[in-house]
């Protein structure tokens, strides 16, 4: 496939070294004062860039035919614009807080784990993220996330960054030197602890994830999940 990069980070050279390997053409790396690309040679996107840029880049694939999945967070409050427009133009999206195939797996567990403790009322539920001190969003997508999958199956109405708030989820957000994510849901009672954790060891799992996903939506219509791309749920 001719892929083309939005943002060209960190992330987006990881990405670019994972799709070469599994003989994808880089057409496109499009970053800060970057002209426009010619979407005409580009069969997908692949948007890891800034909260600012990302409904921009991930609009004008959309408006130009070109599939594009994003894992790009801290935008979301275009995230149904983005919806309706790709409804509109027929196209094919993806958005994830985090690719990495394991940690679509944790969503699953964390779910599931929910449910089981919801009517466990002695236990405290908190969320911890770890995460490099150049990460500029806090939570992290992928604690929110997982705190979204708590609430859609307990009786939790929100969660809360630092709270005290008992009808809320907590989570606690840190930046320590270059730790790739590092995600924990604990359950704790005076009689014992239940901890579900993820720990990524590197960043190669979040662009391997995303460059299945957008061999995956190639040449499909729609809006999709990495639990649709995974076959999960």
């Amino acid at each position: 496939m001719r892929i083309a990069l939005f943002g060209y980070g960190k992330m987006g050279k990881m990405i670019e070294q994972v799709a070469l390997s599994r003989n994808h053409e880089i057409v496109a790396k499009i970053d800060v004062d970057s002209d426009s690309p010619d979407f005409s040679k580009i069969d997908v996107a692949i948007d890891f860039s800034m909260p600012t840029a990302a409904f921009q880049n991930i609009s004008q694939c959309l408006e130009n035919d070109v599939p594009i999945i994003s894992g790009t967070t801290g935008w979301l409050e275009n995230y149904e614009n983005t919806v309706a427009l790709c409804n509109e133009k027929k196209g094919a999206f993806i958005y994830a807080s985090n690719f990495s195939l394991g940690v679509n797996v944790f969503f699953e567990l964390n779910e599931y784990l929910a449910k089981m403790m919801n009517n466990l009322k002695d236990y405290n539920i908190s969320l911890e993220e770890i995460h490099h001190t150049q990460k500029l969003d806090a939570p992290s997508g992928t604690a929110i996330t997982l705190a979204e999958g708590v609430i859609a199956n307990s009786d939790f109405k929100a969660w809360e960054l630092d709270g005290t708030d008992k009808s809320k989820i907590p989570i606690t957000s840190k930046r320590i030197g270059t730790t790739p994510g590092t995600h924990t849901v604990d359950y704790k009672s005076e009689i014992d602890s239940i901890e579900i954790k993820h720990t990524a060891h590197n960043r190669q799992g979040f662009a391997l994830g995303a460059v299945i996903a957008a061999e995956w939506i190639h040449g499909k219509t729609g809006v999709f999940s990495m639990k649709d791309v995974l076959n999960l749920g």
